[in-house]
């Protein structure tokens, strides 16, 4: 999957937008338009309600377009990438309603990212078995880089592309300490433990939201293969956190509730803290400023194409 800010994603998005402006597309700005009103209209959001409505416009979308004329013998890829578009338009037209929608999941993000912050004091690599032949810093910044992006957009897609390159770093290192060690890996022994240890490093932003999100309206039938089996073992990583115990991390229940105490007195304490977290909240902004111009074009053209 290309990096959500990559030529082609763009493409994807314009395109769709250029041809939904023609006089010909009327019949579908139509449905979309109608489609947007009625769930903005539908009451309190209800997010695995919204998501199955929205599944659904998507699939009667793709027929849709399929027998448009303005697609008229387009190939299979044209007609997804008019439906990357699709997805991205109405998606982030919905944001505010369908992404951390109800106080669970606010409570549910907050308490994911309280019980990261004690565990980055004292969780290790030997604590989840990671063998030291595969340590290896540069890779694992690289990918905890790319998962705390996640926050940086509003689309399903471009979300998943930033589990997907955090995942896909994960797996190029398997991949090269096999190759040049001669050994063979035991694929998810040695895959979820390192995603285990890079999101307790990273502690992504959102992160039961943000997967909660993807799952209920990503388009369902691009969640196979390779992008089902990276959001898959990112869920289980997320369960493994929430359920994390000493016999999880190899050690005995009463160290580790000592060292979560000496976290939590650490937290409360440390001036050092507080700097990081709003070190963190100018990380943030950096990286929505480093897709600040694409997003604002993107939102200049949405609202041109809505207010006509």
């Amino acid at each position: 999957m290309e990096s959500p800010t990559s030529p082609a994603s763009r493409l994807d998005f314009y395109d769709f937008i250029g041809r939904m402006r023609r006089p010909a597309a009327a019949d579908l700005f139509h449905s979309i338009r109608s489609f947007l009103a009625s769930l903005s209209q539908g009451g309190e959001p209800n997010a695995e309600v919204d998501g199955g409505r929205v599944q659904t416009f998507f699939a009667e979308m793709e027929t849709a377009i399929r027998d448009h004329p303005l697609w008229a013998n387009a190939t299979n890829q044209e007609i997804d990438n008019a439906l990357e578009g699709l997805e991205k338009y109405i998606m982030t037209k919905l944001f505010d309603r369908a992404f951390a929608s109800s106080a669970e999941d606010v409570k549910s993000d907050m308490e994911i990212s309280e019980k990261i912050g004690l565990l980055q004091h004292f969780v290790r690599p030997h604590h989840l078995d990671i063998p030291k032949l595969l340590h290896n810093e540069a890779a694992w910044l690289l990918a905890v880089k790319e998962l705390q992006k996640i926050n940086s957009f509003k689309s399903p897609r471009e979300k998943l592309s930033c589990i997907m390159s955090c995942c896909q770093v994960i797996n190029n290192l398997l991949l090269n300490v096999s190759m040049s060690n001669d050994r063979t890996l035991s694929g998810a022994d040695d895959f979820l433990p390192i995603l285990i240890y890079i999101t307790i490093k990273a502690n992504p932003p959102q992160l039961h939201s943000n997967l909660k999100f993807i799952q209920l309206f990503r388009r369902e039938t691009r969640l196979i293969s390779e992008v089902e089996y990276y959001l898959t073992n990112l869920i289980s990583a997320k369960m493994f956190i929430m359920n994390v115990n000493g016999h999880s991390l190899s050690m005995e229940e009463s160290v580790f509730q000592t060292h979560m105490e000496s976290a939590k007195l650490g937290n409360h304490i440390s001036v050092a803290s507080t700097s990081s977290s709003q070190g963190l909240g100018a990380s943030t902004t950096g990286l929505n400023e480093e897709s600040g111009d694409t997003e604002g074009l993107f939102l200049t053209l949405v609202d041109q194409f809505v207010s006509e």
